[in-house]
Parts: C-alpha cells; sequence; structure tokens
C-alpha cells in the first residue's frame, strides 16, 4: 500500500525533537513552539490552558496539513517579565495537577461505587 505508517504519527525519529522553541523576531515577547508528533488534541488543551494565565496576551495553534504530524503554538505574554517559555511550563504544570486530581477524583467514586453495589459477592 501506499499509506505511510501507522507509527509515524507519534514515534519521533532518530534526530528529531520532541519540542523546538523559535522566538519572534517581529512581535515583542512572543515565540512559536513546534510540537513534533501531536496533533490538535494537545495543541487545544495548552491553548485553552495558556489563555487562562492573565500574563498570556495570544496563544492559538495551527495544524500544518492532516499529514503533517506536528502542531505550531504561537504565545505573546502581555509584558516582557515573563517569557513564552516560562508560561508555557506553567500551564503544562497546571495541566498535570488537573490531570492527577481528576485521576484521584474517579479512582474514589469507583471505590466508593463498588463499596455501595457490592451484592456480597453473589454476582449480581
Amino acid at each position: 500500500m501506499n499509506a505511510p505508517e501507522r507509527s509515524a504519527c507519534f514515534l519521533l525519529d532518530d534526530d528529531e525533537e520532541k519540542v523546538e522553541y523559535s522566538a519572534d523576531t517581529k512581535v515583542s515577547n512572543a515565540g512559536t513552539f513546534t510540537f513534533n508528533k501531536e496533533d490538535h488534541t494537545v495543541a487545544n488543551l495548552l491553548r485553552m490552558q495558556l489563555l487562562r494565565d492573565p500574563a498570556v496576551k495570544f496563544a492559538g495553534y495551527m495544524h500544518p496539513h492532516p499529514l503533517v504530524h506536528k502542531i505550531h503554538l504561537k504565545i505573546q505574554t502581555s509584558t516582557s517579565q515573563v517569557a513564552p517559555v516560562e508560561v508555557l511550563s506553567a500551564a503544562i504544570e497546571d495541566l498535570s495537577n488537573e490531570t492527577d486530581h481528576l485521576i484521584t477524583q474517579v479512582t474514589d467514586a469507583i471505590d466508593k461505587w463498588k463499596k455501595e453495589n457490592d451484592q456480597g459477592g453473589l454476582g449480581m
């Protein structure tokens, strides 16, 4: 077949970096992050988390082509004291904390449901 390998959309090549950063030369306090082997799922999560930060003036992403597995995330901060790298790092940390909290809540709810619906081992 003429289709690319399925693993090509998520496995990095030997010479490929996961994240690359380039500072914007035209807009101050801005830069573009290129995430290799990622898609809209990660990009939209990061964009929404970045927009919650008051230090972020602009956050947007572009997925160049459906067959190209990379996204370009553009971030502009509102002041020169906060760099785009710093707000992205904070956004990733916040998302990690939210995910940990969600996992804890789901696990607790499942355990509670199991205790409330235990039928004494009758298999019902």
